[in-house]
Formats: structure tokens, sequence, C-alpha cells
């Protein structure tokens, strides 16, 4: 379908538009692309990445779009007075937005399975594509995260899986309503929440997505979820939940420094199964109870899947240990909505340890949208002990409403009782950390949509050795 074309990613650097990219190219298609971070100078990896696969990049500057016959695929957000953009105009280029290219390779699968859901459906993609892979099924997976399981020297950036099999796994997103583009066979449903759209809006959306599977894999222990499952047909479902009646029932869990374990049982064959995760908090538990049904929904046996996830080593930047220095640990963390931080913070203080936490908001948006969920969850699961430091929120340019900043946030949680500080700018909040720290705390690198966070928590973990 791809491999006569030629495709120009508009903002190729994206968590998105990379892997996206990737599995284009990789199924013989021309890809060549823009990227204002590469304009920029930052993160050069990902880039000289991009061009070990063969893609050639510009500057975003419409030089690169140089032929009708070429599709601009650019996200929603890219603007109409993008050079790229422009020149697609001036030669008539198709264009097509990044969830509507993957839809379009999505859909054309044998196998579709879907991972939906406001938080943890990366991490749940990631376990899907690594049971699937482990059990010899050779999937193509899509993913908005680094799954560690397949990076190698020739892919330090593998947020994209291209197998020859006929499994195609993907996350889909509900913040832009793209979910409704893809058909899948199966789909992937663990909780609902607060994020970027209106609860009604997203319980529309989310059922949408359901109905159209052959079999829902829904968590029955949220009660979001829940409703939605209670309107579908049971030949259509296939629920999992913890400590009640469910399909699959996950129980007996533990939680220890090195990982989360529990058992899983299948009540129609009363078979168990021991999972034992490498990866911290509950919340892990949940994710691969979910990753189970999704593949054993495709066929994979319980105990294969099980014994699979013994071998799942994470994500990038889900609460990635960095490293440790002077007996404090550094974290690095994707935690950027209200659900994500809980299941962070919630995973941390099941074990000893003053939290010294740096988050950078997403955006301004975000934080109109979400600012009081933030601020109850922030005061209710940070410790007496704990100290947050919020930055400014992430920007790159383009219009936006500055109206609801940090300093809101901050000062909600120290209405709450909590430790909360505003410093603006990352060398003075270096600076503060470096202070505050003493062995025995954890420093966690909270935020998302900026690449750079990381390389500061790494920077961070030689400023304290």
């Amino acid at each position: 379908m791809t491999a006569h074309k030629s495709y120009f990613f508009c903002g190729i650097g994206g968590s998105g538009m990379l892997p996206l990219a990737c599995i284009v190219r990789a199924q013989g298609a021309e890809v060549s692309g823009s990227d204002r971070a590469l304009d920029q100078g930052r993160t050069a990896p990902k880039f000289e990445f991009l061009r070990a696969q063969g893609i050639a990049l510009f500057p975003q500057d419409g030089s690169g779009v140089t032929s009708p016959d070429q599709v601009l695929v650019a996200s929603a957000a890219v603007e109409e007075t993008v050079p790229d953009v422009q020149a697609a105009t001036r030669l008539h280029c198709a264009r097509m937005s990044r969830a509507g290219l993957l839809a379009e390779l999505f859909n054309a699968a044998p196998v579709r399975i879907a991972v939906g859901g406001t938080s943890g459906k990366s991490t749940v993609t990631g376990m899907i594509g690594w049971i699937l892979h482990a059990t010899g099924r050779a999937p193509t997976v899509m993913n908005g995260a680094v799954m560690k399981n397949f990076v190698g020297q020739d892919t330090p950036f593998a947020s994209a899986l291209v197998g020859s099999g006929e499994a195609f796994v993907s996350e889909v997103d509900e913040s832009d309503g793209s979910i409704a583009l893809f058909d899948p066979t199966i789909a992937v449903l663990g909780n609902i929440s607060l994020d970027h759209k209106g609860m009604d809006e997203l319980r529309a959306l989310f059922e949408d997505f359901v109905t159209k599977a052959k079999t829902a894999v829904v968590n029955i222990d949220h009660p979001e979820v829940a409703a939605i499952a209670s309107e579908l047909h049971q030949d259509q479902l296939l629920t999992f939940a913890f400590d009640k009646e469910a399909q699959l029932v996950g129980h007996h869990v533990a939680e220890h420094a090195e990982g989360v374990a529990f058992h899983v049982t299948e009540r129609s064959s009363g078979e168990t199964a021991e999972v034992k995760l490498q990866l911290l908090g509950r919340h892990n538990a949940v994710n691969a109870l979910s990753a189970i049904g999704a593949t054993v929904a495709a066929g994979v046996p319980l105990a294969e899947a099980a014994q699979a996830l013994a071998g799942f080593t994470g994500l990038r930047r889900r609460l990635e240990r960095v490293g440790e220095a002077r007996g404090v640990i550094v974290y690095d963390d994707f935690g950027h909505n209200p659900d994500k931080i809980a299941a962070t913070l919630d995973a941390l203080h099941a074990f000893p340890g003053r939290l010294l936490i740096f988050f950078q908001p997403h955006g301004y948006g975000p934080l109109r949208v979400m600012g009081r969920e933030l601020i109850a969850t922030l005061g209710e699961r940070l410790g007496p002990e704990d100290v947050l430091i919020l930055s400014d929120p992430v920007y790159f340019g383009g219009t936006v409403d500055r109206s609801v900043g940090s300093e809101t946030i901050v000062a909600g949680v120290r209405a709450a009782g909590r430790n909360a500080e505003h410093i603006p700018a990352r060398p003075e909040i270096a600076e503060r950390l470096a202070a505050l720290a003493h062995p025995g705390d954890r420093i966690v690198v909270m935020g998302a949509r900026d690449d750079t966070l990381s390389q500061f928590a790494a920077e961070l973990l030689q400023r304290l050795a």
C-alpha cells in the first residue's frame, strides 16, 4: 500500500511520528522529513538514527517538499504558516494526518490489536508486542515510547517494531479524536480519566472504540470502563480485574524493590499462572493483566503470556531508574496527568525514602483543563516530607493562552499542606535539587513532550556524583 509512495513527515522527531516513519520506510516507501528540534540543534542522536534508516532530513523551511507526488504527513498541531505546509499547498501535494496514515496501515492488517485508555497504553502496547514477539508471532508494533526490549546498537530508538506476522499492535489516541479512525479486531481499554478532553466526550469516544471490536478486553475494576462494558454483548467481552469476578482475575499482588508479582486465573478453564515483572508498582500489574487479556484473545496460551512477561524490561521514561549517586536514586518518568502521576507516586511510596520531584507541565492548555484534578492528586499523594518543584510549562513556540501557569498549581498544592515550589528554569532547579538531596532520597524528573528531560535527569545524576 505504501511501497510506491513518497512521504514527507513534518515534525518527524515527535514520539508518534518517528516510529510511524520507520514503519513506513521499512515497508518500502520513500520517506523524508523535517523537525523544529533538528533546526534548533536539540536531540541530535534521534535524527542520526533516522538518517541511518535511509530517511532524508531537511530544515523546516519548505526545501524538502519539491514534488506534487509527495504525501505530506503532519499532526493537527502543525500550523498552516509552517513553510513545509505552504510548499505542499503550492504543489497540491496530498496531505495526511499522522493518525490517518497509521490507521490506514493498521486497518489493513489481518489481526489488529489497539490499546486505548487515558493512562498506561504505551506500557500495555509494549507488553503485548513483547509477548507476541517472545512467543514467535513476529508482530508489527507502533508505540509512543521506546521499548527497551527491542533496543540494540542499530535500533536505539525502538518505539516501533516491524514484523512479518499477521498482528499489528498500536496504541490509539483519544486526545485528538483519532481513535475513531481505527478498526480493531481486539480493543484494549484499561481506564478513562480527565486529560485532554471532558469526560462526556471521552466516554463517547471509548464506547465507540470498543463496540467496533470483535473482542473488547476491558478493566472492570475501573468504574467508567465497567459502565461501558455493561452495554456490550457478553460474547464480545474479555473482562479482567483484581480480586473480583471477571474472565481473567488477578490476585495475590506482591510489590518488591525489584518489581511487582501476582497470579492470574482464567475463569473458564481454572488455569492459573504466576506473573513476575521487572517493573515497579501495582499499576503495572494492571497493565500486565490487560496485556495478557489481549494476547489470550489473540490465541496465546495463558501460561506462555505470563512467562513471557518476566522478560519484559519496560519502556524508556516510564518510571525508569537512571542511576544512583551518593545514596540518591534518580528516576526519569513520563507522568503528566493526574492518573499517571498518582501511579508513580504510589509505586515509589511503597518503599521508604523522601521524594524530590521536578515536574515540567506539558503545556499551558493541559493545566487549564486538569489543573484542579492535578492539585487534588498532588495534595493527596505527596508525602509530608516530599518536595515538589514545578518549572514553567514546556513551550516551543506558537500561540497559546498562558492564563493558568505553574504558579497556580504550586499555590494549590501548598494550600493542601504539601511542600511545593515554582522555579521557572532548569539551572536553578538543578541547584535546588542538588542542595536538597540527602542519602535515601529519590529524585523524580517528570513530564511529557520534551526529550531533553531525560538529558536533564542524566545531568542531575552526574551532578550528584
